[in-house]
């Protein structure tokens, strides 16, 4: 490992402005994603502290080590929120818990995780059939398989809100008071944080440095359609500073929610062009998705047939589309 992997790979806490800072997280078990961020916001003898990264080997290690280089201990926090469900952004929500005895915040639609964390097994053979269903050749899903028997969820232990994260409710920091605005799509859990006076937004995943999308698939009718709903509300608040749940704070805020809904539109208008005239199944589209020169490994074909799979659900409502076969499914043009 080079001397700057090893950097990339270590914790690192950054102040943004006084009395805020960004914890950078490296993330060891999922290739392509390297870090996640929390961040720690000034609340009167502590801080509350939004999102937590992932439960893996070393995990909250790394956390405390990036509390340290602020200046702060698990105990200091004083309410923990999470901006949505997934396991590197709630996955030590159960031992900062029982480290500080803070409360947890989060949105009522956790299902699609903590339902996924009580029967892990399950949820994975829930996968593997949808992934058959669409068209995944048998080797391929053995392979899948076998890459992931023994890995972990990402979840410490299960631990349900004590407070429902939804519109009203405000969380109180020494930056002022933030408020809650849901903004399902990329997971129906989604919430962004906003400052107004500050002029700053906790993205989470919602907003990224770079346009990078993934929608959480088959829990909500169209997640396509939520997150380009979630694109306008974000819009609204006219944000000056993004904190995001991954890579660098940004200011060019409406540039980044410009680019997403860009992004959005191309993407499904090479879904489209795929069944243009002949029908295919979702895993047949994700190489027109992904671009044929992108290399299919088990993550990216993952993550390329939940995307997939949701575009074909967005056309599907538009009335653009139609299934025309059911095993596997295959899609065409309506």
């Amino acid at each position: 490992m080079s001397a700057s992997q090893r950097k990339r790979n270590l914790p690192r806490a950054d102040q943004i402005v006084r009395g805020l800072w960004r914890l950078r997280l490296p993330i060891m078990a999922w290739p392509g994603v390297p870090h996640v961020n929390a961040f720690a916001i000034a609340a009167g003898s502590g801080v509350v502290l939004v999102d937590t990264g992932l439960a893996e080997p070393g995990g909250l290690q790394r956390l405390e080590q990036a509390l340290d280089q602020a200046g702060l201990k698990l105990e200091h926090v004083r309410l923990l929120v999470c901006t949505h469900a997934h396991s590197d952004h709630y996955g030590l929500a159960a031992p900062i818990m029982e480290a500080s005895g803070c409360e947890l915040w989060m949105h009522p639609r956790h299902e699609h995780m903590t339902r996924a964390a009580k029967d892990p097994e399950r949820a994975f053979e829930r996968r593997i059939e949808v992934a058959r269903q669409s068209g995944v050749p048998e080797q391929a899903l053995r392979e899948y398989q076998e890459r992931r028997k023994d890995q972990g969820i990402g979840i410490a232990k299960i631990v349900m809100p004590q407070r429902d994260l939804v519109p009203g409710v405000v969380v109180d920091t020494d930056l002022g008071a933030w408020n809650v605005y849901e903004t399902p799509g990329h997971a129906p859990s989604h919430v962004v944080l906003h400052q107004p006076e500050q002029g700053m937004m906790l993205s989470g995943d919602h907003l990224l440095g770079r346009v990078s999308l993934y929608y959480d698939y088959g829990w909500t009718p169209d997640p396509t359609g939520e997150f380009l709903s979630s694109l306008d509300v974000v819009e609204k608040l006219d944000a000056r500073l993004c904190l995001a749940g991954h890579g660098r704070p940004f200011r060019d805020v409406r540039g980044h929610i410009d680019a997403n809904r860009k992004t959005v539109a191309e993407r499904v208008e090479r879904v489209r062009a795929a069944i243009a005239d002949e029908k295919r199944t979702p895993f047949e589209i994700v190489p027109y998705l992904l671009g044929e020169d992108q290399e299919l490994t088990p993550m990216m074909i993952n993550w390329g047939l939940s995307e997939t799979l949701c575009y074909l659900r967005h056309l599907e409502k538009l009335g653009e589309v139609e299934k025309v076969d059911d095993d596997p499914e295959r899609w065409l043009a309506a």
